[in-house]
């Protein structure tokens, strides 16, 4: 990103972060990008605004310990489990 920004004439500063504030600043930016693809108004942005999502995702399970691999094989398991969202069935709600 820094080079990006350089390319266009600007300038601008950074750091390295710990992996503590890495883990919070990316939760912070995966809410950005969430926003970013609740917002979009047609495939082609909602696609690219998954892609974004996706890619901290990945970057997350790194910082987990974890590969986005091990990450699908738990959501496969919570799904046949507990269901998924395919089905498009909605909860209204749970009486006792």
């Amino acid at each position: 990103m820094p080079e990006i920004i350089e390319a266009t004439g600007k300038n601008c500063s950074t750091r390295i972060i710990n992996n503590n504030e890495y883990i919070q600043e990316l939760k912070k930016k995966s809410f950005e990008e969430l926003e970013e693809y609740m917002n979009a108004t047609n495939d082609e942005d909602a696609l690219e605004e998954m892609a974004d999502v996706l890619e901290i995702l990945h970057v997350l399970a790194e910082c987990h310990g974890a590969s986005i691999e091990k990450v699908e094989e738990i959501r496969k398991k919570k799904a046949k489990e507990r269901g998924g969202f395919k089905e498009r069935v909605f909860l209204i709600e749970v009486e006792d």
